[in-house]
């Protein structure tokens, strides 16, 4: 716009808007117009900042809109329409500028209003001296009061100060405004109105001690030290001056918070720690402690220039003009008090925790906090205060090497004598360390804290165990990397990579340098029975030895027959180093037990390979090979049986007597029942149990991500099932009975099975020896010529058949009777089996319903049975 245009508008502005005083003359009103244009003039060439409003032209016209509502609706309607034709005007640019000043205009002060009532009240201290200061104001404002009115005159600062919204902007300094007043006219009129800061500065009542006092102590309270205004009584007490009102005793209290706990904050950063994590949680709340410090410093800068520019004769020392109050100090340390509260809160909280508990302690607050303030503030916490927890997981990962003094770590070390649980003794992998789950810290899952300790336990047991400590440590070497808390995606892809460098390289170690692989299949071919022809040419070489008793058996001919049946089969193809290892001797001696039932077959395992095949695992191996041991006895006994009957019933067993041959006919039967039984239970045990899970023992330990826990758990498995369906370990399942007794197990039935079956082949062996006497004396009654000679000689046979024969006879018939009464209820216990496997040996055992399976009668049906029939 032309300077011409600005000028005729400031002079319209003026003559509109400053009324002419009728008692001024024309000097004098000039004057004062002319002041009044340079003082708009001024303005608009300093180029003043915006009002503190948004430059919108709708809210402008909002705000006149609603004010005109509240006096006159017409006026508003009318405005409304003088609105839209000042939108439609293209000359005019800030619109918004015109409506907001028009709207700024409207609340000028009116000079009829009547001045306001003294703001001294009769209750404030000091009344009468204010009433006098305020008597003196007035008189002096009113003989200033012929002076002409002020551009910006206090009359409309005042109604500024108490408007609803406040002031819109800050009030100009009367030093600013005298240059532009006119000079002043007696006898006008004039407003006297005092600005808000002024009226409670003139309430104020002087305190003891003084507000400046305690600013010069306060520095010195909040780092915890006594002063002379504000001294430490205890340890958390501070003692507040009684003379002080109310409103600065509540001031006061708030500042004294930081300072308490500052106090105790440092007491805890003094008090030793029980580990590494808790000297480095105390080092951590020491440096927070420091920022604290700094923050005091730089306060107390502010108060010491604040109090260097204080006026003594001012109202409350001038404090309030100096920028530092106590109600300032307290809005500084807000923040740092929430920290203080916050770091307190963690100190009280670690005192009964220690390693990963106090991390977990931290992490809730990070996590699950609803405060984002305090989640940062822990988050912060957690980043130095973790790095002892990193170290340690460093070594453990990298090195296998638990370096923990004080327990902090969630992986610990097990005590020597630590009672193991259950599967042997010794066992370096399984007893040596162990995982405290009250240590692992809530940064972490169950699964990644799993995987932490496989990976250090493997590493510590290729170091100690596998004697291959070079390659640890080029592993530590190359692979070893600084951890620390917030990256977590890195850190689970470098616990993964070294997850599979070590496994990688302790399979690598049990497989070939270990053999393990090779020791679990020598294990299946001689400890159970895998290798037929060794088997077979054991027994036959030693069975005239184990016939005798067992104490009549010597090492040094176990051990010679043990080298034969290895010359003589196919195991003398096996390495050295399996073959070395196998061994044959005897079991603990009883009384009365022959070789049989004390043999032995037995394969060493040493370390590391132990781990797999434990303790345990031995006594499950020779239970399974003295169970086979026995069944493959029974069996070459009754083999050996059959072939003499059946070589015999050609010749020497060929009789005349109908009861004779009708004996034999039912003793072949009985016979081939028990060789079928045999059979039977043999193939089912080598094929369906122990072939079976020899299968999916070698489906879990060639995966290609297979650990030593896993081959540990697979060959676990592996012996449990055959164990379990190989009828060694579960009890009898009978339908509606329960009973617990020892002799539901189905190795006791199977025993006695075959002790009926060994007592059944004794008795045909004497059962043959009579038909070879009686073939005998029949062939030397044929050699005699004489009828009467072979009259004489026919009687004591038939006396020797009336004296042996019978008793021969019933004891055969009752024990085949036996062994069927026995082979009915397994029949039928196994038929009511769950596991599959169990119930097909039952249908292979009477797979044409020759047997019919029975069930046994609970104890408590016959109990009351028998009670019944005795009240009878």
């Amino acid at each position: 716009m032309p300077p011409d245009r600005i000028s005729n508008a400031i002079d319209n502005l003026i003559a509109h808007i400053v009324p002419r005083d009728p008692t001024q003359d024309d000097q004098a009103a000039q004057q004062h117009h002319d002041t009044c244009f340079e003082l708009a003039k001024s303005l608009i060439d300093n180029n003043p900042a915006s009002p503190a409003v948004v430059a919108d032209v709708n809210h402008a016209s909002d705000l006149i809109k609603r004010k005109l509502i509240k006096t006159d609706p017409n006026q508003a309607l009318q405005f409304s329409n003088l609105y839209s034709k000042l939108l439609s005007l293209p000359v005019l640019e800030n619109k918004w500028a015109i409506l907001y000043m028009l709207y700024q205009l409207a609340d000028s002060p009116d000079p009829s209003e009547p001045l306001p009532l003294s703001p001294i009240k009769p209750s404030a201290p000091n009344y009468r001296e204010a009433i006098s200061r305020d008597a003196l104001r007035r008189h002096g404002r009113e003989s200033t009061r012929a002076q002409g009115p002020l551009p910006n005159s206090d009359e409309g600062q005042f109604r500024e100060a108490f408007q609803q919204h406040g002031l819109e902007k800050f009030p100009q300094r009367e030093a600013d405004l005298k240059p532009a007043q006119p000079d002043a006219v007696p006898g006008t009129p004039k407003r006297d109105v005092s600005l808000k800061s002024t009226l409670l500065a003139n309430n104020y009542t002087d305190i003891d001690p003084p507000e400046a006092a305690i600013l010069r102590d306060l520095p010195f309270t909040f780092q915890g030290v006594s002063s002379t205004t504000l001294p430490f009584t205890k340890q958390d007490t501070l003692q507040l001056p009684p003379t002080l009102p109310l409103p600065i005793v509540s001031l006061l209290h708030t500042l004294a918070e930081p300072s308490l706990l500052y106090r105790r904050l440092d007491s805890f950063c003094k008090s030793p720690a029980k580990g590494l994590l808790g000297q480095s949680l105390r080092a951590a709340v020491g440096g927070e402690l420091r920022a604290y410090l700094t923050l005091i410093a730089t306060l107390e800068g502010q108060i010491r220039r604040a109090l260097a520019v204080i006026d003594d004769s001012a109202p409350r020392g001038g404090i309030g003009k100096a920028g530092v109050t106590l109600k300032r100090c307290v809005v500084w340390t807000r923040e740092a008090t929430m920290g203080l509260r916050l770091l307190c809160l963690i100190a009280e909280e670690s005192e009964k925790k220690k390693g990963g508990q106090l991390i977990s302690l931290i992490h809730g607050f990070s996590s699950s906090h609803g405060d984002p303030l305090v989640a940062a503030f822990a988050e912060r916490l957690l980043g130095s205060f973790t790095r002892p927890f990193y170290d340690f997981l460093r070594h453990w990962i990298y090195d296998g090497e638990l370096s923990d003094p004080y327990l902090e770590f969630f992986v610990r070390e097990q005590a020597p004598n630590a009672d193991p649980k259950g599967k042997g003794n010794g066992n370096v992998w399984e007893d040596r360390f162990e995982i405290d789950k009250e240590m692992i810290p809530s940064i972490i899952t169950q699964d990644f804290a799993q995987k932490v300790f496989l990976i250090g336990k493997s590493l510590n047991f290729v170091r100690h165990s596998c004697n291959d400590s070079l390659w640890v440590e080029n592993y530590s070497k190359d692979a070893s990397k600084e951890l620390r808390y917030g990256d977590t995606t890195t850190l689970e892809a470098w616990i993964d990579e070294a997850h599979k460098t070590t496994m990688k390289r302790l399979i690598h170690l049990m497989a070939d340098k270990f053999h393990l692989f090779e020791h679990l299949q020598a294990l299946k071919n001689y400890i159970l029975l895998g290798q037929g022809d060794f088997i077979a040419l054991l027994m036959e070489s030693l069975a005239p030895n184990l016939d005798r008793p067992a104490g009549a058996q010597y090492r040094h001919t176990l051990t010679a027959q043990l080298e034969h049946a290895i010359r003589g089969s196919n195991a003398q193809h096996d390495s050295p180093e399996v073959l070395r290892r196998l061994d044959a001797r005897m079991l603990q001696l009883s009384h009365g037990d022959i070789g049989w039932d004390c043999f032995t077959l037995e394969y060493k395992i040493d370390a590391p390979v132990d781990v797999v095949v434990t303790e345990w695992g031995n006594r499950q191996y020779l239970k399974v090979f003295n169970f086979l041991w026995r069944i493959k006895r029974v069996e070459f006994a009754l083999l050996t049986t059959w072939r003499k009957c059946m070589t015999g019933a050609r010749g020497v067993l060929q009789s005349s007597d109908e009861t004779v041959a009708q004996t034999w006919k039912s003793t072949r039967g009985t016979l081939a029942e028990m060789i079928h039984y045999v059979g039977q239970l043999q193939y089912y045990i080598l094929f369906e149990v122990i072939e079976s899970s020899w299968g999916e023992l070698q489906k879990r330990i060639t995966k290609e991500d297979c650990t030593l826990d896993d081959l540990i758990k697979a060959h676990t498995t592996y012996l449990n099932d055959i164990t379990h369906k190989g009828l060694l370990g579960p009890k009898r399942r009978v339908h509606g009975t329960a009973d617990d007794d020892d002799r539901t197990s189905y190795l006791a039935q199977l025993g006695d099975i075959l002790r009926f079956m060994l007592n059944y082949r004794d008795s045909v062996d004497g059962l043959y020896s009579w038909s070879v006497s009686d073939f005998t004396r029949r062939q030397e009654a044929d050699v005699r010529s004489t009828l009467e000679r072979q009259e004489d000689d026919h009687f004591p046979g038939s006396t020797s058949v009336a004296s042996e024969f019978p008793a021969l006879q019933e004891r055969l018939r009752h024990l085949g009777s036996s062994f069927r009464t026995r082979l009915q209820l397994l029949l039928g216990d196994l038929a009511y089996q769950p596991d599959v496997d169990m119930r097909f040996l039952g249908v292979a055992m009477n797979f044409n319903d020759v047997y019919q399976p029975a069930r046994r009668k609970a104890k408590t049906t016959a109990a009351s049975a028998s009670a019944n029939t005795s009240k009878a």
